[in-house]
């Protein structure tokens, strides 16, 4: 068999992006067992994020120039397309290029349309059938389609616990993009509600919400970005999480909340609740008043926090095992495996 190479496609326009992370992620992943290209599909992908991590634009006159060969960036009939997030209807370049191995789509959103788009191919195309991995079993079972479940890849070695007590007024925080559909109106009570029984409320990628808060809410919002994710996290005695329009298909910021040994209190609408056993790694709810009590629990008790917040970070490590991982790469670089459905 020809050297093969596995290309990893994404729209890369942001650096704080959940489908840009998860894309880097699984390309470092996958680099431990072949070599893997990026590909940025959208005009507007982020350049200081491209110059960072080596990711180039794939336009029609780059894959024209790329057709052929055994030098970086070139295509060969040997290589697995993985798009991630991204696809690739209405583009040119795909008609230039040679035929890939396999077709994998790395299904990360919740638009069954996004379906349609990527399993019918155009008929001059002739591209092999469409491989699907879903990210949560939550996902899967919405959608309705066969594929494979691999959970979004996390870093877990960078988010680790903290090294310190817990703070002297509790803190209590979440971490998203800076956008209303992140966030849940109903959720503005709750924080200041939090605030006047003595905690801090620390809302990172929420400056969308600063003409709502009211006065003297004493909230901290800061921007998306403001701080190191991993940093900012260990920073925290609690997570708390719940989203507005936006459907978590996975959710990977509350893994990444838990490998930090953090209790975690989440709405229970997203795949991130696949992995969260009640009042044992996490908590979940579903309105708003049983949130408030599982936060007073955790505000009043510091050992039930590390309690909970050591098993969160147990469940990660099992997520995330070198085992685990090896397991999912091999996926990728082995053989067709379009009708597998564990």
């Amino acid at each position: 068999m020809k050297h093969q190479v596995i290309h990893v496609f994404n729209g890369f326009l942001s650096p704080y992006g959940g489908s840009e992370l998860e894309a880097l992620a699984l390309a470092d992943q996958l680099r431990e067992q072949g070599e893997v290209k990026l590909w940025a599909t959208s005009t507007r992908c982020s350049v200081p994020l491209c110059k960072q991590h080596g990711i180039e634009r794939i336009t029609l006159a780059h894959a024209s120039r790329r057709r052929v060969g055994t030098g970086p960036g070139t295509f060969s009939e040997a290589d697995t397309f993985v798009f991630v997030g991204a696809h690739w209807r209405n583009k040119l370049w795909p008609f230039v290029v040679p035929r890939p191995r396999r077709l994998i789509y790395v299904f990360n959103t919740f638009h069954p349309k996004i379906l349609a788009m990527t399993s019918q191919h155009p008929a001059l195309l002739r591209w092999p059938e469409t491989e699907y991995v879903f990210i949560s079993d939550f996902q899967k079972t919405l959608l309705g389609m066969p594929g494979v479940v691999h959970p979004s890849p996390i870093d877990i070695d960078c988010f680790t616990p903290a090294k310190r007590t817990a703070n002297a007024r509790p803190v209590i925080g979440r971490l998203s993009r800076d956008s209303l559909a992140k966030h849940d109106q109903e959720d503005l009570a709750l924080y200041r509600e939090w605030t006047e029984a003595g905690a801090r409320v620390k809302l990172q990628g929420a400056t969308c919400l600063a003409d709502q808060t009211g006065a003297g809410a004493h909230l901290e919002l800061t921007p998306e970005g403001a701080m190191a994710s991993a940093d900012y996290l260990r920073s925290l005695d609690v997570f708390y999480y719940r989203t507005g329009s936006h459907v978590e298909t996975f959710g990977r910021v509350v893994f990444e909340a838990m490998a930090c040994a953090l209790p975690v209190v989440c709405h229970r609408r997203g795949g991130y609740a696949d992995s969260i056993r009640h009042n044992e790694n996490g908590f979940l709810f579903d309105t708003a008043e049983e949130a408030r009590q599982m936060m007073r629990q955790l505000l009043q008790q510091p050992a039930l926090r590390a309690r909970i917040g050591a098993n969160a970070r147990r469940t990660v490590e099992e997520l995330y095992s070198r085992s685990a991982l090896a397991c999912r790469s091999q996926f990728y670089h082995g053989h067709a495996m379009a009708h597998e459905t564990d």
